[in-house]
This record gives structure tokens, sequence and C-alpha cells, in this order.
């Protein structure tokens, strides 16, 4: 009897932010910098606004305490497979803030460079309404997919439990919620039809050897 095997499984890590006056700190310097910069920048998203990555400059202490709670989140995530007991590596953050209203959204892209991405949602934008025709979901899009699904976009891949693997994952923001996950996954953000204002605080870290003590 054959034997099948699961192979390379891609780990996404969803954690809270528990600390009121830290998201309210973040909404204010994030509006801070939209009145300073009203164009902002146009990458991945369809509308919207979109800071320069350079927000550990200008988010103060509340931006400070969000790296370090990704980089956390990663050190947990990983192993130094030459010192398992203590990382030789630490992490290189980049960090910038997207405000969204109806109708924006954010294309499929990854970041190149970087070890992890991550995601903070200072505002989810739902009101406390959750139908799901407000949309605006983080997709997570196996990488592998979209090219054998060109020549048969109807066949998946069998999974453990005999139905058909996922090839898509969405995630429902939630204020407060932060997702990691690695840098070169493709991630999207379907358009948002919510009545208020998404705010969200997207993260890089580029893994790099610690200084010798």
């Amino acid at each position: 009897m054959p034997q099948t095997n699961q192979l390379f499984p891609t780990p996404f890590i969803i954690d809270r932010l528990n600390s009121e006056q830290g998201l309210a700190m973040l909404r204010e310097a994030i509006f801070a910098a939209m009145d300073r910069d009203k164009k902002g920048l146009a990458i991945s998203n369809i509308g919207g606004w979109h800071s320069g990555t350079d927000m550990l400059e200008w988010g103060g202490e509340a931006a400070r305490a969000l790296v370090f709670k990704a980089m956390t989140m990663a050190d947990d995530a990983c192993v130094d497979i030459k010192s398992p007991e203590e990382s030789r590596f630490g992490w290189l953050p980049q960090m910038w803030a997207n405000v969204s209203t109806k109708g924006n959204a954010n294309q499929y892209h990854a970041h190149p460079g970087s070890y992890w991405s991550a995601v903070a949602y200072v505002d989810d934008g739902y009101e406390g309404e959750s139908d799901p025709a407000q949309g605006g979901e983080l997709q997570l899009l196996d990488p592998r997919s979209p090219m054998v699904q060109m020549a048969a976009p109807d066949l998946r891949l069998k999974a453990e439990d005999g139905g058909a693997q996922l090839h898509e994952i969405s995630v429902r923001p939630q204020t407060g919620m932060i997702v990691l996950f690695p840098s070169w996954l493709q991630h999207a953000v379907r358009p948002f039809y919510g009545e208020g204002t998404r705010i969200s605080v997207a993260i890089n870290l580029t893994a790099g050897l610690k200084k010798p003590h």
C-alpha cells in the first residue's frame, strides 16, 4: 500500500496586541503622519493611504513596542541550527502604515529580501459588524498553485483528510490582531467594504548576524 507524506509546511502565526493604550497611540501617530503627507505612496495598495517605510522614526513608543512584539514572535518561530540554545541572528525591521476605506484593497505581492513579514490591525474598520460582505480579508496564497492550475484549474492535490488541499487562506482581521508569515508568501487584501476606517501596520524583518559580545 503506498504511503503518502505531506511535505514542507508553511507557518503563519496569529497573536493579539493587548494594550488599548498602545493601539490608541499608533492610531494617533498614523493620522499625524497622514496630515504631514496626505498623498502617501502607491505600492501594492489599490487606493487608500500607504506611508513611507520609516514608521519607526515617527511612530513613537507604541511603534517600537509593536516591532519588538513581531521580533519576539519571529524568534519563537525560528531555530539557529548551529546555535539552537542562543540564536546568533537578530532582526533588522522596516515598518509602515496603511489606511483603507470603502473599496480599497491590496494586490497580491511578496517581500523579497526579508525573512518574516507581519501585519497588525490597529482598527479592523468593521465597527463590530460580522457581515462577510464587508470583505477586507487578508489572503495568503500557496505560491505553487497558480502555475499548476493554469493547466487544470479544477484539479487539486488531495489533503490528509481526503479532501482538496487549500491553495488560498482567508484571515478576517480583528482589531488588535497581528499575523506573522514568511516574506516569500504571496499575500493580498480583498476589497474592503466596511463603513469604518481600516488602519493597519506592516512590518518586514530581515535576518542579520548579531555583533559578537
